[in-house]
């Protein structure tokens, strides 16, 4: 385990250190989890016309009609999320951003940490939402792919506009119009993971690493690399370093990428394919360079002044983790108040300066740099405009494809 130095640390880095060692099931280790099983089915039937309000929204095919709103008599929101991903104090025994918000309105908020994989939990919410039933939850946060499923089967609240003008007017273009949830009338991102290159330069001898040919093809790095299990990652990644653009992918491109990454892993170039546990070999230079998520590295670049971090030249991966509404929930106009509540700015920022996580607010920069200057000049947290337009991502699977891609992945990788 990493050994961190306080006096090194400012506050918002000294929380996250302090995060990093008590962590359990948190907010990093899920992403070793997140890889959809073929049982997932993607598609979306195509983009529905634009709406009064100017939000395109998403074909829900499932029609679900809205739920009764208890929110004006009942004024609580059931919240539901990951591990380690929301603000806390010092002492552990509040969450300011939260308390902030029921101050204000007067809306009490029940926070449950009780989503540690989104398999695990859309099989616990599933059953209610099949048959029409409320789930006990206003607010719910999953990622891109599983978010997609539920747009898919009608199984999301649609978004109130009228009470989201910091969210629309906030949001940031990079994650404006996922092909999912065009316009994003059912949900609002919480948060984005970057995928890109790291390396430790004791490891490498100092050299830079800066591209998945490198780590394939540089015989000096043999034995050392690391890709990540998250199938949309690695082979995102090694799309884009062959010049194809993942959100566009076919099933050659998918062969293609399938068959370098083989190569490597014949030539044993490739060490493993992992969760998170890189992280202890990137410290150590047992791995030399690998394929990483940009909330790992930021944490691990506090106290390892060795590991860097690369944005390839052909571009990078991101996924976003998503707030929605459940279908039937009580208190949906209180919910969207949260939602747009976490895209106020200053709010954002106490936010990100908490998680590390790329935060998909505009003018959460300037409020950051209050509470931690480096934070806000990472480009992990915050890229600016020409790195958000080097960002991909990749493109909703059918149910064929999924299966299809799942299963060509598992054998790539062992599992």
């Amino acid at each position: 385990m990493e050994q961190f130095e306080p006096d090194r640390l400012s506050p918002a880095q000294l929380a996250a250190a302090h995060r990093t060692l008590t962590r359990g099931r948190g907010a990093v280790t899920r992403r070793s989890l997140l890889r959809a099983t073929g049982a997932g089915a993607l598609t979306l039937g195509g983009l529905a016309a634009l709406t009064g309000c100017g939000i395109p929204a998403a074909k829900r095919e499932g029609g679900a009609p809205a739920s009764s709103d208890h929110s004006a008599a009942e004024k609580v929101i059931n919240f539901s999320n990951w591990t380690e991903y929301m603000d806390v104090s010092d002492d552990q025994k509040h969450r300011p951003t939260l308390e902030a918000f029921t101050r204000r309105t007067g809306i009490k908020v029940k926070y449950t940490e009780d989503i540690n994989d989104n398999v695990e939990f859309f099989g616990k919410i599933k059953p209610q939402l099949a048959a029409g039933q409320d789930t006990g939850r206003d607010i719910i946060i999953l990622t891109d792919w599983l978010a997609a499923r539920l747009i898919r089967f009608g199984w999301v609240e649609r978004l109130d506009a009228s009470l989201l003008p910091h969210a629309y007017a906030n949001l940031s273009d990079q994650f404006r119009t996922p092909d999912w949830d065009p316009g994003r009338a059912y949900s609002y991102p919480w948060a984005g993971i970057p995928t890109v290159i790291a390396y430790n330069t004791k490891a490498t001898g100092g050299r830079k690493v800066d591209s998945v040919t490198q780590l394939l093809d540089d015989p000096r790095l043999k034995g050392r690399v690391g890709f990540l299990s998250e199938m949309r990652d690695s082979i995102g990644m090694t799309l884009l370093d062959m010049g194809k653009d993942p959100a566009k992918v076919t099933d050659a491109d998918y062969d293609a990428a399938i068959g370098r990454l083989q190569k490597g892993v014949d030539s044993k170039q490739i060490r493993r394919f992992t969760g998170n546990d890189y992280i202890s070999d990137l410290d150590k230079g047992d791995i030399a360079a690998c394929v990483a998520w940009g909330g790992d590295i930021t944490q691990l670049r506090n106290d390892n002044p060795h590991v860097k971090y690369a944005i390839p030249t052909a571009g990078y991966m991101t996924s976003s983790d998503n707030m929605m509404i459940p279908a039937k929930a009580r208190h949906p106009s209180n919910a969207e108040r949260l939602i747009d509540y976490y895209y106020e700015p200053a709010v954002a920022a106490k936010l990100t300066a908490y998680t590390n996580y790329l935060s998909p607010v505009d003018g959460v920069r300037t409020e950051l740099a209050k509470i931690d200057p480096k934070l806000a000049a990472n480009q992990l947290i915050l890229p600016d405009k020409a790195m958000a337009a080097r960002s991909h991502a990749f493109r909703s699977l059918s149910s064929k494809e999924e299966t299809a891609y799942e299963q060509k992945f598992a054998e790539l990788i062992g599992a």
